[in-house]
């Protein structure tokens, strides 16, 4: 049954004086222009750092860098995502997405270009885990998360599943493009190009991206708002919260520590090509997008909790099948179509029930936390990765530990209400 939320609309923007400001665009299509560029933000920035594992083996056979030295890179930038999140959230509850998305687009192409116009280790990693690491701190799906979450009344776990699915979406057409202009040209020109894009969608925001995406329930400019540490205090000691932290803490762990960072690298030690393995994972982001559109839509329809246990569980089934690909192709494929269904599939899920169970004012924060738990899983994921990798020469342990995590994880999630005992409060 779809759920409904007895919330204000959306507010109209305003100029200085408090008069309704002009806009280009009608205001019953803004909500779907936040969907749209919020959409492309993602793609631009999630595909960047889905390069890093394409290009892996090019930086360890030109410059003689080990697997584990560039895993604890992308380790280095998972933790830098992860200490951002909270404050990108907490910047999107107080004034809006839009400044957020400018300043982490503009970090991310400074990080592509000096990426490109070094050789040096330490540069490189600088250029990566720190300056690009802070766009993908910002531009991030719990930043688009939680502007559609403030600007839709009816449809939440859609218009969260359209926008956030920009974070897998651009990767289809993306990754294998830099795929294509590794071959043709280098992994610099590559990035030279990445950078150009962020900087082209960066000027799309300023133009088009609206102002004034505060949250409905605190857009009053005479309200009182909490401290910070009064708030965390409220999240952090609610059972819903410690839940969500730990199961998105797996999620990251078997998504963004393992999959992103190792699959293309596991596909090469597997016979792949460099243009086949993109493929692949282009395919795996494809599907990706109906994933999370899809889940999106079910989770304004059915048993919360019950959908977002179900997608864990699943996704670890099927790192059965990742373990067994050997130099099937086929196999390749089929797990990339499969896993992509289930991947990025949680976000609108666990999008929803922060909003219900934690509440919509301090969203920003709390979803903050939860993505930073999410990029601390990853980075324990990219390291073990690279470590067993190098001691073993073999992902195997990876691939096993991921089953177990992920189940561990559904059987969490299976513990939650579709609805709080206790609302979460309007404020």
């Amino acid at each position: 049954m779809t759920r409904a939320k007895n919330e204000m609309k959306p507010p109209v923007p305003q100029g200085r004086d408090g008069s309704p400001r002009p806009s280009f665009w009608p205001h019953d299509l803004r909500p779907w222009l936040v969907v749209a560029l919020s959409f492309l933000a993602l793609a631009m920035a999630y595909s960047v750092r889905a390069s890093f594992g394409l290009v892996m083996p090019e930086l360890e056979a030109e410059l003689g860098w080990t697997r584990g030295f560039n895993s604890n890179m992308a380790a280095t930038a998972l933790l830098m995502t992860a200490l951002l999140a909270p404050l990108g959230g907490r910047l999107v509850d107080r004034h809006g997405a839009r400044s957020v998305i400018i300043v982490g687009l503009a970090t991310l192409a400074v990080g592509c270009f000096w990426i490109a116009a070094t050789s040096h280790p330490w540069a490189f990693f600088l250029a990566f885990g720190g300056v690009a690491a802070l766009g993908f701190g910002l531009v991030a799906t719990h930043v688009v998360a939680v502007a559609v979450e403030q600007d839709f009344d009816r449809n939440q776990g859609l218009a969260t599943g359209i926008a956030t699915s920009g974070a897998t979406a651009g990767q289809f057409v993306i990754v294998p493009l830099v795929a294509l202009a590794m071959t043709a040209f280098s992994w610099r020109w590559a990035f030279v190009a990445l950078g150009i894009g962020s900087l082209v969608l960066l000027l799309g925001i300023i133009a088009h991206y609206p102002r004034g995406l505060r949250c409905k329930t605190t857009a009053g400019a005479g309200e009182s708002r909490s401290s910070l540490s009064q708030d965390l205090a409220r999240i952090l000691k609610l059972p819903a919260f410690q839940i969500l932290f730990w199961s998105y803490f797996i999620c990251g762990y078997t998504t963004s520590g393992v999959i992103e960072t190792h699959f293309l690298p596991y596909a090469n030690y597997c016979g792949f090509g460099a243009v086949t393995a993109a493929s692949a994972y282009g395919v795996l982001s494809a599907v990706n997008l109906v994933g999370m559109i899809f889940a999106g839509w079910l989770t304004d329809r059915m048993n919360r909790p019950l959908l977002l246990g179900g997608i864990y569980v699943l996704r670890g089934l099927t790192f059965i099948l990742l373990a067994s690909v050997g130099v099937s192709y086929e196999l390749l494929f089929i797990f990339a179509i499969l896993f992509g269904m289930l991947d990025y599939s949680t976000v609108p899920v666990t999008a929803s029930l922060i909003a219900s169970h934690i509440g919509l004012r301090v969203m920003g924060l709390a979803f903050g936390l939860i993505s930073a738990g999410h990029q601390f899983g990853g980075a324990l994921g990219a390291y073990l990765g690279g470590y067993l990798f190098d001691l073993y020469a073999r992902y195997d342990w990876v691939w096993w530990s991921s089953l177990w995590l992920a189940v561990l994880a559904g059987l969490l999630c299976f513990t939650l209400r579709d609805r709080p005992a206790v609302p979460a409060p309007a404020e």
